[in-house]
């Protein structure tokens, strides 16, 4: 019987947007189908050789690792480009393969079109490889294509000579039209050359009804249409060919054949996992333990004296904390050299430092890391372990050999310099890891139903209805399986049914590449000898990117270290900044952890802007709470997580005294007195072993993670070892096992103590940023957020609800960022939309180098074109920027393509030296169209309008302004004054829409959190299925409402405002109002009623006419008449009072 015919062309999805073969789904079809051997080949990349060698090999079936690489030759004067076929034969072919892959990268020059290796390179890296020449879309097929057969002969009798026995001609039959000549020729050269033939099929999908939804994935990365023409277009036989297939379509080849079926049996290597490869650290000449332990001792006499000694009360003290200290310190150091991990402490000590010492801010640790003393010492972290009590052996375990992870975060700003020098350090070592977007279901609507040519606000309306949730995000299938108005679009509209059918087939295969990121790796060796690696073009770091995702960078021994880039430390950085210039001995790392105005800030829930602390749900817990010590915020960062937060109210109740604790035995008092009784952190369930059952810290910490991980069968082991160990202890067996089964109960959301601390001091750190310094902080915070407007919408209604003074953008006194003067903050121009933060920077250097502009045309003529485009100077005008030179904005703004011109004109004018500014014909056209002062201004809605559109949120007047009619009309509350009258239950609030995020709940029914501002706060609702689908339509950012509300309380007591009812406001205006009465003065203004509403309605009237002498008569009309808001508004212009 004839041997297996293999598929050696298979294209996974990381061909991007090519191959629609998933690695995992590959495996199991090869298993279903008792395939022994398949072979990887995507395009440009070995991204998937590592993942595809594991899938493959644990299933049983033989990897054979391949790949296509760009070719680049000079061809009669011209560059061609094309793909060529490389096949690892053994180890060395492999590590050849790589350098390959990432040399076709690395030495990208910019006027290169494809990544590529040339002919020179190829014939270095030749030893152990398999070169497969030919095939359907190749070099030397494309070139063939186009009659340039003399040329082709040369070059592959050339590979022979390199290749020797390694090189195959390819033959490919996928019945497409330029295939038959195509292997006339390829077959002529093998037979000239004698060069043998293989039998080959390029395999871009598994099964053949796939093939109309990989066409419009085609279609997605070339950009192209699926009706166009031209376009490429694969035939229909790059589905998975069983065996019995290809044998049938290469019969009449039977070398060809042969060859493939004999292919695996030249193939003795595939990338297997490795362990980790730690690199060395830079200074390693001498004992790398001996240098750790020396830098640690140093780095502990220093934190004694700046931080420990300080706080204590006697100073008889000193000696035995420091034996304390460090006798700790020699068991990490000794566990740390033990453990070989010695390098990596140095290494990660020496950027930190390295960042400190150039005024890039570093957090002060974050995940288990901050347990260790040796790390604070090191200055890795900013937490001392022993006060706060943290464990090391929840980050190191000498029982549980594990890679340690500090994840560490930057300053975002100075981020990047930090990688530069590691790289630097470590030249050829260091790199990026690459990330892999996939077509989630969002993206597969919008790529497909564009390849499809559906309109853009049709595939838009279906994206919307596919719920929103990061944290759990929600399948296409399960998406339609709970949403009723997907299933109808399905079901009522055939195109649509076949744009979900391709989307469902398409989702989760891979659309773009980009960079992690945090993760870096760094190798003991030049790291192409371990992994191919990639350049981003887009990247603004000069350093590589793997191709290998960061579980297969992982998996071939690199050690990855985190580079985090947290936004809370610029704004920390920038609001020092401020302080310092008036009070330069200002030290962030020095503030007192038990400020008191401080926890009063945290105490009132007022807590917008501050780390971990701004959620909604955390501010009401945070009322309760009322926290008055730095361990009370740890404890907060630790609870307020899905699981524990069912702990929140009893830490609370018996924080404040309303029920006492229970510590569950004597011996645990002291682990558990500072969370009441508590278990909250996993260091805590360490601590309860070790006291109650004499466990060694790493037994602790196993059991510690066996809780956590539900591991059933080590959970039984650690049972017994716990109860045994607890009764050897004098406790009760029945004892032993009741706190063992609550402290598995607990365990499951324990939760890091190390990195609960770590964001503590985080948030404390901003809190009293805020409490002390609010004008500064919060030009920081705007400063970081500039192009985001839900984000400076929060933090404007947040200063105004501080009474402190925000001013409109303003072209004379604004700045490109928002900056203090003095008690007030002008808005910054850059944060208005279109206007570029380069350019507006360049517009203030000239304001501040050569003083205000006076006029329209001063502002033109002293303003390079370069800087004012169209849409620029559309953004100034409408938010009112230019108002101080000039207050008509519809004149502005009508005249904009003529200031446009005008601004070119300065600059031609400017660099030819002339004194005039503008020509005279110039100073008509500004004369007819700047100073027409016959242009109506925009009235006041048309302007709240355009500073909507060009700030995103209302700095000036606010939309309600202008709709108090019908506030007073339904007796209207502020949202402030509702919620703090206890008299009133229900009640009628309005806002203007700003923000609306839409949910599902746990049973698939739609909800949304809906956020308003009124004229004096803003605050959140929920609005449910009911609601939501009646007024889904009206619920855009923007639109004002009237909102029915009543108060509930919840099972814990708590009070809370929710949504009854919801009305558009513009609705209202035309509708008519139910009963009115109007009081008037003189018989005059009857008149002016009786002419005013002089339609029949359904609206009751009533009058009342109060004389001179003050007598007053009432009476109501006997026919209704038809009332609208704004008669209403013209009767009370002419001084006509309304009551409703």
């Amino acid at each position: 019987m004839p041997g297996e015919v293999i598929n050696l062309k298979i294209h996974t999805q990381f061909s991007i947007c090519e191959g629609a073969i998933k690695i995992n789904q590959l495996s199991d079809f090869c298993k279903k189908n008792k395939i022994t051997a398949v072979g990887i080949c995507d395009n440009e990349n070995l991204s998937g050789a590592l993942e595809f060698s594991n899938e493959l090999s644990k299933a049983g079936i033989q990897p054979i690792i391949g790949t296509n690489i760009f070719l680049r030759e000079i061809v009669d004067n011209e560059t061609f480009y094309g793909k060529i076929s490389l096949f690892a034969k053994n180890a060395l072919g492999y590590k050849n393969l790589l350098k390959l892959s990432s040399k076709s990268y690395l030495n990208l020059k910019e006027n290169d079109a494809k990544p590529n290796i040339s002919f020179d390179l190829l014939k270095k890296y030749s030893d152990g490889i398999i070169v497969f020449v030919g095939g359907s879309r190749s070099f030397f097929s494309d070139l063939l294509m186009q009659n340039k057969d003399s040329f082709c002969n040369e070059k592959i009798s050339e590979l022979k000579k390199i290749f020797y026995k390694n090189i195959y001609i390819e033959i490919q039959r996928h019945n497409e039209s330029h295939e038959l000549q195509l292997e006339r020729k390829l077959i002529k050269i093998a037979s000239k050359l004698k060069i043998p033939l293989i039998g080959t099929s390029e395999a871009f999908y598994l099964n053949k009804h796939e093939y109309a939804a990989h066409d419009a994935y085609i279609c997605v990365g070339e950009k192209s249409y699926v009706n166009e023409k031209n376009r490429l277009k694969y035939s229909e036989n790059h589905y998975f060919m069983q065996s019995q297939e290809l044998s049938e379509l290469f019969k009449d080849l039977p070398d060809a054949l042969e060859n493939n079926r004999n292919f695996k049996y030249r193939i003795c290597y595939f990338p297997k996992k490795n362990k980790p490869l730690l690199p060395h650290f830079a200074d390693d000449d001498s004992d790398i333990n001996k240098v750790l332990r020396n830098k640690a001792q140093i780095g502990l006499e220093e934190r004694l004296e700046q931080f420990v000694y300080p706080r204590l009360e006697n100073k008889i003290d000193q000696k035995d904390i420091k034996k304390l200290y460090e006798t700790r310190l020699q068991y990490e150091v000794s566990v740390i050299s033990n453990m070989k991990f010695s390098g990596y402490f140095l290494i990660v000590s020496d950027y930190i430092n390295w960042a400190k010492s150039n005024n890039i801010p570093v957090g002060p640790g974050r995940g288990s890391g901050a347990g260790s003393l040796v790390a604070w010492c090191l200055s890795i972290t900013d937490l001392d372990p022993i006060r706060f009590g943290l464990i090391f052996e929840r980050f190191l375990n000498p029982d549980r050999i594990s890679m340690p992870d500090f994840d560490i975060d930057f300053c975002q700003e100075g981020r990047d310099d930090v990688i530069k020098y590691v790289k630097d350090k470590y030249p050829n070592k260091v790199a990026q890891i690459i990330t892999f977007g996939k077509l989630q279901a969002r993206m597969a609507l919008r790529d497909i139903g564009r390849v499809l040519g559906l309109p853009y606000g049709r595939v838009d309306q279906l994206c919307k209805m596919i719920p929103f949730d990061p944290s759990r995000p929600l399948s296409l299938a399960e998406s339609i399986a709970i949403e009723p108005r997907l299933q109808k679009e399905v079901k009522n509209d055939p195109v649509i049914k076949k744009l979900i059918n391709y989307s469902l087939q398409l989702e989760g295969l891979y659309r773009n590449v980009a960079t992690h990121a945090a993760g870096v790796v760094i190798g003991d060796r030049n790291l192409d000898e371990i992994v191919p690696l990639y350049k981003d073009l887009s990247s603004t770091l000069p350093i590589p990117v793997t191709q290998f995702d960061m579980k297969s960078s992982e998996e071939t021994g690199l050690v990855k270290f985190d580079f985090l880039g947290l936004k809370t430390l610029t704004v920390i950085k920038k609001t020092i900044q401020f302080i310092h210039e008036k009070d330069p001995s200002f030290d962030i790392s020095k503030i007192n952890l038990s400020d008191k105005k401080t926890f009063e800030l945290l105490s009132s829930g007022e807590t917008m802007g501050i780390f971990q602390l701004e959620s909604s749900g955390m501010r009401e817990v945070l009322k309760q709470l009322k926290p008055n010590k730095f361990e009370d915020i740890i404890a907060l960062v630790a609870l307020y997580r899905p699981g524990p937060m069912q702990n929140i109210p009893t830490y609370i109740s018996r924080k404040h005294g309303k029920e006492e604790p229970d510590y569950l035995h004597e011996k645990l008092r002291d682990i558990l007195k500072e969370t009441y009784g508590v278990i909250i952190y996993q260091e805590q369930v360490m601590q309860i072993a070790q006291a109650l059952s004499n466990f060694s810290a790493s037994k602790a910490d196993i059991l510690r993670k066996a809780m956590g991980k539900k591991k059933s069968a080590e959970m039984e082991r650690q049972k017994k070892d716990f109860i045994d160990g607890a009764v050897n202890n004098g406790i009760s067996k029945e004892q032993a096992v009741y706190i063992f089964q609550l402290v598995e109960k607990f365990a499951q959301y324990g939760f890091n103590k190390s990195h609960a601390a770590a964001y503590a001091l985080i948030a404390f750190q901003t809190a009293y940023l805020k409490t002390h310094f609010p004008i500064y902080f919060f030009c920081a915070s705007m400063n970081t957020e500039l192009s985001n407007t839900d984000k400076l919408n929060l933090f404007y209604e947040e200063l105004k609800r501080l009474k402190i003074d925000i001013r409109p953008p303003n072209i004379n006194y604004s700045y490109a960022e928002f900056l203090p003067r003095e008690k007030t903050i002008y808005y910054a121009l850059s944060a208005i939309k279109a206007v570029g933060f380069e350019a507006i920077s360049n517009i203030v250097k000239e304001r501040e180098k050569n003083g205000i502009f006076n006029s329209i045309t001063n502002f033109l003529s002293r303003t390079e074109s370069k800087n004012l485009n169209k849409l620029q100077m559309e953004g100034l005008i409408k938010s009112g920027s230019l108002d101080i030179i000039d207050r008509n904005r519809k004149k502005l703004f009508d005249s904009v393509p003529n200031f446009i011109k005008q601004s070119k004109s300065s600059d031609q004018t400017n660099s030819d030296n002339q004194n005039l500014l503008f020509s005279q014909e110039f100073q008509e056209s500004q004369n007819t169209n700047i100073h027409n002062n016959a242009v109506v201004d925009w009235d006041q809605n048309e302007k709240i309008k355009k500073e909507f559109e060009s700030i995103g949120f209302f700095v000036g007047e606010h939309p309600l302004k202008s709709d108090l009619g019908i506030l007073k009309q339904y007796k209207v509350f502020s949202y402030v004054d509702f919620k703090i009258n206890n008299k009133s239950k229900e009640g009628m609030i309005a806002g203007t829409l700003i923000s609306i995020q839409e949910k599902k709940t746990a049973k698939g029914n739609p909800y949304a959190i809906i956020k308003f501002v009124d004229l004096s706060s803003m605050f959140e609702l929920f609005i449910f299925s009911e609601k939501l689908i009646e007024n889904r339509g009206n619920l855009l950012v923007g639109n004002s409402f009237l909102i029915k509300v009543k108060k509930d309380k919840n099972k814990d007591g708590i009070e809370r405002i929710n949504l009854d009812n919801i009305f558009l406001i513009s609705d209202l205006k035309n509708k008519n109002i139910e009963k009115v009465t109007f009081k008037i003065t003189n018989l005059s203004s009857l008149s002016l009623i009786k002419d005013r509403l002089n339609q029949k309605g359904s609206s009751e009237v009533n009058i009342i006419y109060e004389d001179k002498s003050s007598a007053i008569y009432s009476f109501n009309l006997n026919s209704r008449l038809k009332v609208m808001q704004k008669d209403i508004e013209f009767l009370e212009n002419n001084h006509i009072k309304t009551y409703f």
